[in-house]
């Protein structure tokens, strides 16, 4: 499952920095334990 984190000022998409995500549209360096990220499980699929 893939997660798109945003930058919390701007909202454009982060990189995928492990510790450290950076965003390339403001310049802004944030914390991966700054970032909010919601599991949201997906919709089952009948079989």
């Amino acid at each position: 499952m893939k997660t798109v984190n945003r930058c919390p000022r701007c909202h454009h998409e982060l990189d995928e920095g492990p510790i450290i995500y950076r965003c390339a549209h403001c310049r802004r360096a944030v914390y991966a334990a700054d970032i909010e990220n919601e599991y949201v499980p997906r919709e089952p699929v009948a079989a």
